[in-house]
Protein backbone atom coordinates (compact mmCIF):
# COMPACT_ATOMS: atom_id res chain seq x y z
CA UNK A 1 0.00 0.00 0.00
CA UNK A 2 2.57 2.12 1.20
CA UNK A 3 4.35 1.62 -2.40
CA UNK A 4 1.49 2.95 -4.61
CA UNK A 5 0.77 5.81 -1.93
CA UNK A 6 4.14 6.63 -2.78
CA UNK A 7 3.58 6.69 -6.91
CA UNK A 8 0.76 8.62 -6.68
CA UNK A 9 2.05 11.50 -5.08
CA UNK A 10 5.07 11.12 -7.13
CA UNK A 11 3.21 11.43 -10.27
CA UNK A 12 0.31 14.25 -8.53
CA UNK A 13 3.62 16.30 -8.01
CA UNK A 14 5.03 15.57 -11.37
CA UNK A 15 1.67 16.45 -12.80
CA UNK A 16 1.51 19.61 -11.16
CA UNK A 17 5.38 20.56 -11.84
CA UNK A 18 4.33 19.77 -15.75
CA UNK A 19 0.78 22.13 -15.10
CA UNK A 20 2.45 24.90 -13.24
CA UNK A 21 5.78 25.10 -16.16
CA UNK A 22 3.53 24.95 -18.93
CA UNK A 23 4.81 21.66 -20.92
CA UNK A 24 1.14 20.61 -20.81
CA UNK A 25 0.48 23.99 -23.43
CA UNK A 26 1.80 22.26 -26.92
CA UNK A 27 2.07 25.97 -28.55
CA UNK A 28 4.68 26.35 -25.50
CA UNK A 29 6.36 23.35 -26.18
CA UNK A 30 6.57 23.87 -30.51
CA UNK A 31 7.67 27.47 -29.49
CA UNK A 32 10.78 25.91 -27.39
CA UNK A 33 11.71 23.91 -30.16
CA UNK A 34 11.57 26.50 -32.89
CA UNK A 35 14.71 27.61 -32.32
CA UNK A 36 15.52 29.60 -35.56
CA UNK A 37 12.08 31.36 -35.33
CA UNK A 38 10.42 32.62 -32.36
CA UNK A 39 12.21 30.29 -29.76
CA UNK A 40 11.40 30.95 -26.36
CA UNK A 41 14.15 29.65 -23.79
CA UNK A 42 11.82 29.14 -20.85
CA UNK A 43 11.47 25.62 -20.77
CA UNK A 44 15.23 25.49 -20.93
CA UNK A 45 15.17 26.77 -17.58
CA UNK A 46 12.71 24.03 -16.15
CA UNK A 47 14.53 21.42 -17.67
CA UNK A 48 17.78 22.63 -16.23
CA UNK A 49 15.90 22.85 -12.82
CA UNK A 50 14.55 19.34 -13.14
CA UNK A 51 18.42 18.31 -13.99
CA UNK A 52 19.31 19.75 -10.70
CA UNK A 53 16.75 18.18 -8.41
CA UNK A 54 17.23 14.40 -9.89
CA UNK A 55 21.17 14.91 -9.56
CA UNK A 56 20.18 15.71 -5.66
CA UNK A 57 17.99 12.88 -5.36
CA UNK A 58 20.10 10.61 -6.99
CA UNK A 59 22.80 11.60 -4.47
CA UNK A 60 20.44 10.81 -1.36
CA UNK A 61 18.90 8.21 -2.89
CA UNK A 62 22.02 6.19 -3.38
CA UNK A 63 23.26 7.00 0.49
CA UNK A 64 20.55 5.15 1.78
CA UNK A 65 20.82 0.97 2.02
CA UNK A 66 17.36 0.32 -0.08
CA UNK A 67 14.57 2.26 -1.21
CA UNK A 68 11.37 4.19 1.14
CA UNK A 69 8.85 2.42 -0.26
CA UNK A 70 10.58 -0.79 -1.92
CA UNK A 71 12.76 -4.00 -0.89
CA UNK A 72 15.76 -3.15 -3.18
CA UNK A 73 16.49 -0.48 -6.10
CA UNK A 74 15.65 -1.72 -9.45
CA UNK A 75 18.27 -0.21 -11.51
CA UNK A 76 18.50 -1.93 -15.44
CA UNK A 77 21.25 -3.51 -16.34
CA UNK A 78 21.44 -3.16 -20.26
CA UNK A 79 22.98 -0.02 -20.70
CA UNK A 80 24.07 -0.09 -24.16
CA UNK A 81 22.30 1.99 -27.11
CA UNK A 82 20.67 -0.77 -29.81
CA UNK A 83 18.30 -0.29 -33.06
CA UNK A 84 15.07 -0.41 -30.94
CA UNK A 85 16.29 2.40 -28.32
CA UNK A 86 17.64 4.54 -31.06
CA UNK A 87 14.34 4.36 -32.86
CA UNK A 88 12.14 4.88 -30.67
CA UNK A 89 13.79 7.73 -29.22
CA UNK A 90 13.64 9.04 -32.64
CA UNK A 91 10.40 8.39 -33.06
CA UNK A 92 9.22 10.22 -29.63
CA UNK A 93 11.42 13.12 -30.88
CA UNK A 94 9.81 13.36 -34.12
CA UNK A 95 5.96 13.01 -32.45
CA UNK A 96 7.22 15.83 -29.52
CA UNK A 97 8.23 18.19 -32.27
CA UNK A 98 5.28 17.64 -34.40
CA UNK A 99 2.31 17.97 -31.59
CA UNK A 100 4.56 19.70 -28.72
CA UNK A 101 3.14 16.74 -26.35
CA UNK A 102 4.63 14.04 -25.16
CA UNK A 103 2.92 11.31 -22.90
CA UNK A 104 3.77 12.50 -19.44
CA UNK A 105 2.17 16.25 -20.16
CA UNK A 106 -0.44 14.86 -22.34
CA UNK A 107 -1.65 12.92 -19.53
CA UNK A 108 -1.50 15.78 -16.92
CA UNK A 109 -3.41 17.56 -19.60
CA UNK A 110 -6.16 15.23 -20.05
CA UNK A 111 -8.95 17.69 -18.10
CA UNK A 112 -7.85 20.61 -19.27
CA UNK A 113 -6.93 20.12 -22.51
CA UNK A 114 -9.96 19.07 -24.46
CA UNK A 115 -10.67 17.13 -27.60
CA UNK A 116 -6.78 17.87 -28.97
CA UNK A 117 -5.75 15.97 -25.72
CA UNK A 118 -8.16 12.89 -26.04
CA UNK A 119 -7.10 12.69 -29.84
CA UNK A 120 -3.50 12.72 -29.29
CA UNK A 121 -3.68 10.42 -26.23
CA UNK A 122 -5.92 7.91 -28.77
CA UNK A 123 -3.38 7.77 -31.23
CA UNK A 124 -0.93 7.25 -28.77
CA UNK A 125 -2.47 3.90 -27.19
CA UNK A 126 -2.98 2.71 -30.92
CA UNK A 127 0.43 3.47 -31.56
CA UNK A 128 1.15 1.86 -28.68
CA UNK A 129 -0.69 -1.59 -29.76
CA UNK A 130 0.63 -1.70 -33.12
CA UNK A 131 4.23 -1.41 -31.34
CA UNK A 132 2.74 -4.68 -29.32
CA UNK A 133 1.31 -6.73 -32.24
CA UNK A 134 4.63 -5.96 -34.86
CA UNK A 135 7.08 -6.49 -31.81
CA UNK A 136 5.18 -9.92 -31.54
CA UNK A 137 5.59 -10.68 -35.05
CA UNK A 138 8.91 -10.06 -35.37
CA UNK A 139 10.08 -12.15 -31.78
Amino acid sequence: MLRHFSALSAGLVFGLGLVISQMVNPAKVIDFLDIFGDWDPSLAFVMGAALVVTAIGYRLAWRKPKPFAAEQFQVPGNRSIDKKLAMGAILFGIGWGLVGLCPGPAIAALFIGGLPIIIFLGAMIAGMMLFEGFNRLLL
